[in-house]
């Protein structure tokens, strides 16, 4: 594990452009360097989310995906290469990143998340980045993230749509958690996977990167945090929609009597 004190000549050039920002600074950027991530999915969320922290210098990443790289991914999961299939998404990843920023320690969990394992990974690390593709990653990681006192930043993509949000409901107040949004997840087999409806690749890299600066600004604590609010973006008319999402106070998980207490085995 590298441990950093202080920024080396080497950092003070590479990551020069963050720290002649006030709001970042040597400080700012010695934070990051420190920082732990774990990013849930090495997809089309995924990729871009790793390649822009990795640059940003966040020290320490966790990759979980538990699938190997194919040729249909490359579309979209701008981390991958034509002679990555075949690997596993996590050390592919990780060997792109390496090529990137060598200082970056890298973290793989070829495994597929579950209640079993999902409160002992996000210990591990600062923050969670939610890139997975399913109903069933969505709710877990927000429950384990809310019990296990973590910050969620997650995204998700349709077809040519995309949303974000920033979920920290175990702060209280006016931080709602996931499912104040969407109580409990849909009846299986009613809403489309990419695989099946498809998905504009390009989609990935604007979530994605947003994905990346929000994570930033959350280990920073820089600007306005999007938790209350959920960004909604529509590639075919060009439009960003932000909507306040307020906590409920009869969630589950997060209001005034919860009916959730432990991760569900």
């Amino acid at each position: 594990m590298v441990t950093h004190t202080e920024i080396t000549d080497e950092q003070l050039h590479r990551y020069a452009r963050h720290i002649i920002l006030d709001e970042v600074g040597e400080e700012g950027q010695l934070k990051l360097l420190q920082s732990r991530v774990l990013v849930v999915g090495a997809g089309g969320l995924g990729s871009p989310l790793l390649l822009y922290l990795a640059a940003a210098g966040v020290g320490t990443i966790g990759i979980i995906d538990d699938d190997d790289v194919d040729i249909s991914n490359l579309q979209r999961q701008v981390i991958h290469h034509t002679d990555s299939v075949g690997t596993p998404k996590v050390k592919s990843a990780r060997e792109t990143i390496r090529r990137i920023n060598p200082e970056i320690e890298v973290h793989e969990h070829a495994m597929r998340l579950n209640a079993d394992n999902v409160a002992e990974l996000i210990a591990e690390y600062d923050l969670v980045a939610d890139g997975s593709d399913n109903f069933q990653t969505r709710y877990l990681l927000n429950d384990a993230c809310h019990l296990g006192g973590k910050t969620l930043v997650a995204g998700a993509l349709l077809r040519f749509e995309g949303q974000l949000s920033v979920f920290k409901s175990h702060l209280g107040g006016d931080n709602p958690c996931y499912r104040c949004l969407f109580p409990s997840p849909p009846p299986p087999g009613t809403t489309p996977r990419c695989e099946t409806a498809g998905i504009f690749g390009a989609i990935a890299g604007v979530i994605g990167t947003m994905q990346a600066s929000e994570i930033l600004k959350e280990l920073l604590g820089l600007g306005k945090s999007l938790s209350g609010s959920l960004i909604l973006y529509d590639a075919m008319n060009t439009t960003f929609r932000k909507i306040k999402i307020p906590p409920d106070r009869k969630c589950a998980l997060c209001g005034e009597t919860p009916t959730i207490i432990t991760l569900d085995r």
